[in-house]
């Protein structure tokens, strides 16, 4: 047997501090400030990464501690992201819009002993902290009242950043590392149950960002000028932060500026030409453009996750200010990108085609493979873009555990469970039709949520659209759409009847909503995705104000589920369920 003499090197993150720090020491980090951004270069965050370890150690900090942090997006969160590793310890980004009980679980769960704060945020954090016992020290970024972290359990400190950064001197000593050792950990959104850790190694964290990079994937440069608005409290800003040390591109951070007039004002203000986010802020971003002139010229291409955008919406930033959202699809065990839906060789840009092949969730990242299998039987379907299963995925930044948490029922044949069902063709391109707990069967067939949603998105007097399942008496199942008008008297057209026709020539009749709600607001977690948990609690706890139709309007296509010449539900779902 030969073996390879290549040399060991280990792949940390480490290593990508030193690499953006001396090659594109130049590069900035911009944080917007409302009306204004302050710069660093990377090589001033490399220096200030090197104080906060050489505070932290001080601290008591060591190899394999947590260190919490509950930030936005900003210069000080990036000097977290490699000084907390890059000494050994393991970064732990708390999820700033979680409710207090659900944090200080997590807090605990994970064994936070320091915790970085920012200033704007520091009184939601101080209202749990007497409570948080195994918490030592709370370091706060900006301006903030420190007499807000009260009661505190004795010899707990509470510190200035800026104190804690200029008591040091730059030069500290990043230790040799193991590549397998704990980097960074993220817990899950909890949608179904309690979040989940999940643990990303050092040589986890390198391949996801060099992969990354790839042209296939976000392919940035040195020339570009990214506006990294998915939050950096959640899968490691879909490994944004540490791909641009790589390859010296701009970071744009928002701060706290979060709306879309704050973000337009950065866009039009800092040339930004990428931008990464979830559908939800690019739905509000549109809205926003269709209230005042706004400039996103400087976009060379987009970016959006998280859960699937409507065809309307890639269409309308399109047409209105020429860019191209590109779908990435990805999970917090997956660190989190694993799928870019670039269009194949040959599809012309701008053309229905090239909408066509963005609207797909992905095409399986390099470094990662894929398979869909049977959710009865866990046998192998074909990539054949026909066959529905539940997609599993492995990969070296794929996890294999959750955090002092097994559940076993997550991973099958050292295969991550992902409970996204989909279809992959014979390229590699995926497309995720719903989630397995979303699905609604309705008389022994399945009605995809997913599909409905965003066919109901398509209609001009919808702002927002979420479809779930509801108990029926004679079809076990039938879906319940929630709806969220436009404002003003656009919105008005938006009644049970009218969408119920635009969706009957669209999807099988029988697969159209008989029930029908419309609220407020869609409910949202805390990383932007519809919430629909809430939506089937307040269902059942009768908070919602349910319409049913009696009669499905027939629309102008007639698919071939529509075998039947009446428009009444109870007919037409006898024909789709062979009754």
């Amino acid at each position: 047997m030969i073996f390879s003499t290549m040399q060991e090197y280990p792949l940390t993150i480490t290593a990508i501090l030193r690499h953006g720090s001396r090659i594109y020491g130049g590069s900035e980090c911009v944080t917007w400030e409302g009306t204004k951004a302050r710069r660093a270069t990377y090589a001033e965050i490399a220096r200030n990464a090197e104080r906060l370890a050489a505070a932290l150690a001080r601290l008591g900090i060591g190899a394999g501690d947590r260190v919490g942090t509950f930030c936005w997006n900003t210069q000080e969160h990036l000097e977290a992201y490699f000084a907390v590793p890059c000494m050994g310890a393991v970064l732990h980004t708390l999820n700033i819009r979680l409710p207090g009980d659900q944090l200080a679980h997590i807090i605990q769960h994970a064994g936070d002993r320091v915790i970085i704060v920012d200033g704007s945020l520091a009184p939601l954090l101080a209202a749990i902290a007497p409570g948080l016992t195994g918490v030592e020290a709370y370091i706060v970024v900006g301006e903030a009242d420190l007499d807000r972290f009260a009661g505190l359990p004795a010899g707990v400190k509470v510190l200035r950043y800026a104190d804690v950064l200029a008591a040091e001197q730059p030069g500290y000593q990043w230790p040799e590392l193991d590549e397998r050792s704990a980097a960074a950990m993220c817990y899950t959104s909890g949608t179904t149950g309690d979040p989940k850790g999940v643990v990303y190694s050092h040589r986890s964290t390198f391949l996801h960002a060099l992969a990354g990079q790839a042209a296939c994937m976000a392919g940035t440069t040195e020339s570009d000028r990214i506006l990294t608005i998915v939050p950096m409290f959640h899968v490691n800003a879909w490994g944004i932060p540490y791909g641009a040390f790589f390859n010296g591109t701009t970071l744009h951070m928002p701060g706290p500026h979060m709306g879309p007039d704050g973000l337009v004002n950065f866009i039009e203000a800092e040339r930004s030409t990428v931008a990464s986010a979830v559908p939800t802020i690019w739905n509000w971003i549109l809205n926003y453009g269709e209230a005042r002139p706004i400039d996103l010229s400087s976009l060379r291409m987009a970016t959006s996750g998280g859960s699937a955008a409507p065809r309307a919406l890639l269409e309308a930033f399109e047409e209105r200010y020429g860019l191209r959202i590109i779908q990435g699809w990805g999970m917090t065990e997956t660190s989190p990108v694993a799928g870019m839906a670039h269009p194949p060789a040959g599809v012309e840009p701008g053309t229905p085609e090239d909408v066509e092949w963005r609207l797909k969730s992905g095409r399986v990242a390099p470094g990662v493979e894929m398979r869909v299998v049977d959710v009865d039987s866990g046998a192998e379907l074909p990539w054949d873009g026909e066959s529905v299963g539940e997609i599993e995925v492995r990969g070296p930044w794929i996890t294999g555990s959750y955090y002092r948490d097994p559940a076993p029922e997550k991973f099958h044949d050292g295969w991550l469970r992902t409970g996204d069902l989909g279809t992959i063709d014979d390229r590699g391109f995926f497309q995720i039709t719903d989630r397995v707990k979303d699905l609604i069967k309705s008389g022994g067939e399945w009605i995809s949520s997913v599909e409905l949603e965003n066919q109901l998105l398509a209609h001009p007097a919808v702002l927002e659209a979420a479809v779930v399942a509801i108990p029926d008496p004679k079809w076990d199942e039938r879906p319940l759409a929630c709806v969220v008008r436009k404002p003003g008297p656009d919105g008005e057209a938006a009644t049970p009847e009218a969408l119920a026709a635009f969706l009957a020539g669209k999807v099988a009749r029988w697969q159209v909503p008989d029930y029908w709600s419309f609220v407020d607001e869609v409910p949202k977690t805390t990383v932007g995705k519809f919430d629909k948990k809430v939506l089937r609690a307040r269902h059942r706890e009768g908070a919602l104000e349910v319409r049913k139709l009696d009669a499905i309007p027939r629309g102008e296509i007639e698919t071939t589920a529509d075998t039947d010449t009446t428009a009444d539900t109870e007919t037409t779902t006898d024909a789709a369920a062979g009754a």
